[in-house]
């Protein structure tokens, strides 16, 4: 950290800084996922009504997918933006197109009103959402990690990925309450306009408190440090002397992309194709299971900050294999202790708090937000959108699907971890090229 000891304690200051940003994300995450919950409610206001259903269903998945395909673009447009202009001035950017394109969403006249530009309208705001919550998760990531003490480097980069699974679990609440509160009708009617709403104003909460946020201190080293005719060029910089950075950085997203989507957003669905269970209980099970990943993020990276970053991510990959299996081995059996299972499978997912710490160290300071934009939205992006069509189809046939891919996932994992065990050296965060 630039002119503060590596040993420095967290100041008032960078606790809310902390805070802003996990704020930020776990909203972020709930506006990205609103469409999820309500897909088969909005394409049947956006698309035409007299078609096939699942025709219908294929639409409302397929404009979901569209803004898993808007990241990468998103990513390195702006992540490069923000290695040449600053952390702190494409943080605003994001948050005002996202707040934009929420209220824009909210306001849209349906199919029925304008015909097929409405559809072409929403898809178009999807996009730019897509792209502007493509740049933020890797930036919230960059932000605290730039912010805070080096001892704390781990931990608080595992606050702020536990803060977008509170987004999911604020989700659920959310809309059990809309759905309970509201009919059918009432929904179709006018009611898939309030969770955009809600999402917009909770979206520009963050700004209230803007004043008080700085630019990151290693960019601000950083450019006080470069000559005054320097030509700042990340992505040229970027592919030409970290190719093996942006391989480990996919990788280790694939690990994050690959648990988030299935064990948080997927597993119901998956389970509900195969298993028969009591549908209240287990939609409690699932929502305990995210609470008890969110205790499992902090803790990782809590661990991962006084231990080998290796050895405990090749144990917890350890861990979640078990789990998994274990998890869908008493799904076959009676499935009378499914909130046990669930809060110990979500906990054993905690391992993904521990990874960002790492991928802000793989990349130097000039090229950090490029980097790990590229990364994270490439390999989410192909994640995204493969994983739900794969492994839905592969669950009609074999019931034990999801558990094999994140067997697959925790066998990357535990890969990953011997190589990091093995690293003779590791870059330092202030490193530039």
């Amino acid at each position: 950290m630039p002119s503060r000891s590596q040993y420095a304690l967290m100041s008032s200051k960078d606790r809310n800084t902390v805070l802003f940003i996990c704020f930020s994300c776990a909203v972020a995450f709930f506006d990205f996922l609103i469409y999820l919950y309500l897909s088969d409610v909005v394409a049947a206001a956006f698309f035409p009504t007299n078609i096939n259903p699942d025709i219908t269903k294929i639409q409302g998945l397929g404009v979901f997918a569209i803004g898993y395909l808007a990241r990468p673009f998103g990513g390195i447009v702006f992540g490069r933006y923000g290695d040449i202009k600053g952390r702190k001035p494409i943080l605003l950017i994001s948050l005002l197109v996202t707040i934009g394109s929420l209220l824009a969403m909210a306001c849209l006249p349906t199919y029925a009103q304008w015909g097929w530009l409405a559809p072409v309208l929403f898809i178009t705001l999807r996009l730019i959402q897509g792209v502007a919550f493509g740049l933020f998760v890797p930036l919230a990531w960059v932000f605290v990690a730039e912010h805070v003490p080096r001892q704390y480097l781990s931990v608080a980069c595992s606050y702020v990925t536990a803060s977008f699974y509170v987004g999911v679990l604020f989700s659920n609440a959310f809309f059990l309450w809309l759905t309970n509160s509201m009919t059918t009708e009432q929904l179709a009617d006018y009611g898939w306009r309030l969770p955009f709403l809600v999402a917009a104003v909770l979206s520009l909460l963050p700004l209230l408190a803007w004043r008080w946020i700085d630019e990151s201190p290693f960019f601000i080293e950083m450019k006080k440090s470069k000559p005054s005719d320097y030509v700042a060029k990340p992505f040229r910089l970027l592919l030409k002397h970290c190719k093996h950075s942006i391989f480990i950085g996919m990788v280790l997203t694939v690990i994050i992309s690959s648990i988030t989507t299935v064990i948080v957003l997927l597993l119901p669905d998956l389970i509900e194709l195969r298993f028969t269970l009591d549908g209240d209980l287990f939609d409690f099970s699932h929502s305990l299971g995210i609470v008890f990943m969110i205790f499992g993020c902090v803790f990782y990276g809590i661990i991962s900050n006084h231990q080998n970053f290796g050895k405990i991510l090749a144990i917890g990959s350890i861990l979640l294999i078990v789990q998994i299996f274990a998890f869908f081995y008493h799904l076959q059996g009676s499935g009378d202790y499914i909130l046990i299972m669930y809060a110990l499978l979500g906990f054993c997912a905690g391992i993904v708090g521990m990874i960002p710490a790492i991928l802000v160290q793989l990349f130097p300071t000039n090229v950090r937000l490029t980097g790990m934009a590229f990364c994270y939205n490439m390999a989410y992006g192909i994640v995204g959108v493969l994983v739900p069509f794969g492994l839905g189809y592969a669950t009609l046939y074999v019931s034990f699907a999801p558990a094999l891919y994140i067997a697959f996932i925790g066998f990357i994992g535990i890969i990953m971890g011997i190589y990091f065990y093995n690293l003779p050296e590791f870059k330092k965060i202030d490193h530039v090229i």
